[in-house]
This record gives structure tokens, sequence and C-alpha cells, in this order.
């Protein structure tokens, strides 16, 4: 056997060689590498002999090995219009975000707003909890927070308030929670600052980035224009960095420590950062020295005066949410399993969502400080996109095709961002509010959503009053036209049957939207189907069943 193998061995030392020298030779041709953006229908095909799913079955081969040949490719496949980025396999492990969660829960805002600055600690509700255990639970609290949570009659009141008339909205805020709250946990580890913080963000935005108040105060914490700029957040044309989750945060952080290093109270330092250190500063001298954020508190503008209880109650209710059945749903993933990269080109919302794959309303939630949907390019500061790690994988992996075709397209259309800025701003509608108006109406009429007039108009709720004033960026000319033109129609139905509690009738100012809100487990879709309604206007007057009763 040791000579047999012995008589092969020159044969195959020969082979090796042979082989070697040939792949010497193939690595020496130069490689070009191009960056395209092709077609599969522009990849050169001999269809002579073959039947159409001959061809299609050949395409789909060639387009494979297009992109195996030159990874950098951008391939749209036919007229589907989805661009096959490839991603790196071991990096493509990820759950899908959460994204109806986050966008309903915006609404919120509104809600919590009303309940701080209208909070009554005074008025009593009728709630089952015992005060003897709900003082043991606070003590408990007190223990091991460095806030003063003590019993008394008015933060009792506030808790009982939040459990019978904001039950709904702490059980979402636990849902969101889990997005945000690691975020800040990890910024209030860095800063030193006590970790019970993070419900500050409840009270004041009830989690939301683009929440705005009808000061103008923006974004999770809530900062003014002037602050925000002081503690080095962006607000320009382009970009508005009090909404962005990290900065913003951050941002807070710094606010928070100066106030605590003025008072050394972490509830005084909550009253300061609602009301400013001036009033603080104030309530103390007209109560007579003291420095108990309960002993001063109604020398306090009214609104901080139920601020530190509203905080201490959301707490409460989140350390023990369980024991008074409030629960959130379990998430898949929470905010930080994303990942950000800084651009190298301005990049529009439009062509990320085409190019990676992601929803617009997705690229919303992620990077919600960018105005105008647009993500800047300028020397000497660094503008980021923050993706799911899956589409960050792709992202990356065809960065250089990605910002070639995005260079290709804007020369193409000749649409730079001062020149988008410079067209919203022509477009641009100021309103006059007339005698019947109300959201819903306005909206359709401009092709516009009724959340995007809240918030280029800072509004908190759906009130309006005649002769006030609206900023308005319509969609364009055919959208206006197409939508002032629609109609609602509405195919008779016969309420014969249907109970006289499952019946609505419509009031001025009434829309879908105001009117599924008002109902619980009602949807638009739904008043739509039990209606037979068309479009979105409602008269005065008419009847909408509010089941799928029988009729």
């Amino acid at each position: 056997m040791i000579a047999k193998r012995n008589f092969f061995l020159p044969f195959f030392a020969l082979l090796f060689f042979a082989v070697s020298g040939l792949a010497q030779e193939k690595d020496s041709i130069p490689q070009k590498r191009d960056i395209k953006i092709i077609q599969s229908k522009d990849i050169p095909l001999d269809t002579t002999a073959m039947d159409m799913k001959g061809v299609e079955q050949m395409e789909k081969m060639e387009s494979s090995q297009a992109i195996k040949d030159n990874p950098l490719v951008l391939l749209k496949e036919g007229d589907k219009g989805a661009y096959n980025l490839q991603d790196n396999p071991e990096a493509a492990k990820y759950d899908s975000l959460w994204m109806k969660e986050l966008h309903e829960s915006a609404t919120l805002f509104d809600d919590i707003y009303k309940e701080v600055s209208t909070l009554d600690p005074e008025k009593s509700y009728d709630v089952e909890l015992n005060t003897d255990t709900l003082k043991m639970r606070l003590e408990l609290l007190n223990q091991k927070t460095p806030f003063n949570v003590v019993y008394n009659p008015s933060l009792e009141n506030v808790i009982k308030s939040f459990l019978t008339r904001k039950r709904g909205l702490m059980n979402r805020m636990l849902t969101v929670s889990q997005f945000y709250f690691p975020l800040f946990e990890q910024e209030f580890d860095n800063h030193n600052i006590p970790v019970e913080m993070k419900y500050l963000a409840i009270v004041e935005s009830a989690l939301n980035p683009k929440a705005r108040s009808r000061v103008g105060a923006t974004g999770l914490w809530q900062f003014m224009y002037g602050t925000g700029k002081e503690h080095g957040l962006d607000v320009s044309s382009y970009v508005d960095e009090r909404s962005d989750p990290i900065k913003s945060t951050r941002a807070a952080c710094e606010y928070l420590n100066r106030v605590y290093k003025i008072f050394g109270d972490w509830d005084l330092a909550l009253a300061a950062y609602n009301s400013g250190p001036g009033n603080v500063n104030k309530a103390i001298r007209r109560s007579g020295g003291y420095k108990n954020y309960w002993n001063i508190r109604k020398n306090l503008p009214r609104e901080t005066a139920g601020y530190v209880p509203a905080f201490l109650a959301t707490m409460y209710l989140f350390e023990y949410a369980e024991e008074h059945g409030l629960k959130g749903e379990k998430v898949a993933r929470p905010y930080f399993e994303t990942d950000t990269v800084h651009v190298k080109s301005i990049i529009t919302f439009d062509q990320i969502s085409e190019l990676v794959g992601i929803s617009k309303e997705e690229l919303e939630v992620l990077n919600p400080s960018y105005k105008l949907k647009v993500i800047p390019y300028v020397k000497g500061k660094d503008y980021t996109l923050r993706l799911p790690r899956k589409e960050m994988g792709k992202f990356v992996n065809n960065e250089s095709a990605i910002y070639a075709h995005v260079e290709k397209e804007l020369k193409s259309k000749e649409s730079p961002l001062p020149a988008l800025v410079k067209a919203a701003q022509q477009n641009r509608v100021r309103y006059r509010v007339r005698s019947g108006d109300y959201l819903g109406k306005i909206a359709e009429r401009y092709g516009v959503r009724v959340s995007q007039i809240k918030s280029w108009n800072g509004l908190r709720s759906n009130n309006l009053r005649v002769g006030q004033r609206l900023t308005i960026y319509p969609r364009g000319t055919r959208g206006v036209a197409a939508t002032s033109k629609k109609k609602t129609t509405t195919k008779p139905v016969s309420l014969k049957n249907v109970p006289s509690n499952k019946i609505h009738v419509v009031k001025s100012g009434d829309s879908l939207w105001t009117i599924s809100r008002t109902y619980q487990g009602i949807s638009i879709e739904n008043l739509r189907e039990w209606n037979g309604i068309s479009g979105k206007n409602l008269k005065p007057g008419m009847k909408l069943k509010l089941c799928d009763c029988s009729s």
C-alpha cells in the first residue's frame, strides 16, 4: 500500500501546480467593480429558442449571478419596484418593530397634558384602595428612591384618579415604555440621576417624541426653543433635535443636574423643571422659607401644583402595576436593538424606504427629529439615520451603491434640500376657521392628516374657534382638488332593531375619528362598514350605528 501511494505522488504534485498556476493567472486579471443601478429587464438575454417560462427562469438566474459578481448593484425586479438589497445573513436575525402601538400612542399626549394641567389633588375618588396598604407601599418606595414619597391625602387622590380616569393610558404607557426606558436608564446612569426620573417623560409627553404643547415645548422632555438651544439641541428649518430621543434625554439630564445643584432636592428639581427655578424660589419665599414640596405647593403655579403628584402617582402605579391589574403588552424588541449610521449625503425617507424596504412610518418613529422627512448633509455636523439592525445591515452592506443612486436621483429630479424647503414654503396655506369647520373637514379639503394640522399648529386638542388661523401644507393642487370634490356618501341603513345606546347622533364638529375615540373598541373602519359610509364628512343630526347590529 505504501509503494502504490508513492507511485501516485508525482502525478498529484504535477496536477496541483497546474491548478495553482491557473488560479494565479485568473487572479491576476484586473477586476473592475462599477457601481450600477440595473433592472432585470436590462440584462441581455438570448431568447431565441426559449418559451416565456424559460425566459423568466433565466432572468432570475442571471440576476442572481449579477449580484454575486458585483455586490455594488441595486437590482430592481421587474415592475414590483422593490430593490433586492442583500444583507449579511448572520446579521439578519431580527424581530419586526411594533409600529402600530407606537403610532397610536402618539395621540395620548393630549390626555396626559390636560390631566396634569387641570389636576385637582384635593378631589376624592371612590376606588377600592386600602389606605394602610397604600401607606406601606409608599414607605417602601420612599426607602429605595431619593424622592420624598410620603403619604398624604392629596397623593392618594391623584393615584385613585389615575386608576379610574386614566387606567387605559397607564396600560398603554406600560407597553410603550419598553421602547424608551432602556435608553433613559442608560443616560440617567451616565449622569448620576435617579433612575426613577424616567417616569417624568410620561408626565411630560406620554412618551411621544413629537409632542408639542400649546406654548411650543417639544419632544419627550418638552424643551422650549431657548432651553433646547442652550443645551446644544439643533433647532432649524430641517431638524428639531428636541424630538431626538437620545440627544434630548442627554439635554434633560444636564438640565436636571443644574436645578438639583440649586435646590439639593429632587422634588424641587422636578418642580423647577416644570415651572423654572424662579417660580420655585418665589414659592419658597411666600411659604416662609419652607423647602419641602408639599409645604410650598399652594404657592406654585397651578400646573406645577399637580405636576409632582402626577409624577409620584405614575411611579407608584408602575412599581405596583400588577397589584392594581395594570398590564402592558410584551413587545418583541425594545429601542436599544436599533443602530445608527452617519449619513454621507442628503437622503430622503422615501428613498430609504424604497431602497432598504422599511416603511416610512417606522422611519418617522425611529428618526423623529427630521421635520421634512429628509436627512440633510451639512459639513461639520453629524446627522444620523437610525434603523432596525436588520435594515442597517442592508444599508451598510450597500452604502456606496445607495449614495450613488441617491445622488443620481436627486440630480435628475433637481430636488436638493433647499428646494424642498422652498417648495414647502411656497405651498403653505394660511386658513381661517369658519363656522361649522372641524379638523377632519379641513384635513380632507387639503389632502392631509388631522395629526399633521395639529403638529403644524401646536394644537393639543381638536377644538377650533371661528376666526382662528391655521398653517397648512397641502399635498398639491391635484390632491386638494380631488379631496375638495369628494363627498361623504351614506347608503340608507335601517336603525329599526338597533338599541338606543348603540346609536350616535352626529353633533357639529364631530368626525369619524372623534367618534371612534369616544367609544372604546370602535374604529373608523367599523363606523364606515356598519353605516355604509364612504368619505369623511358627516352632517349634524345624522345617526350612526355603534355596532354590527342586525338591521
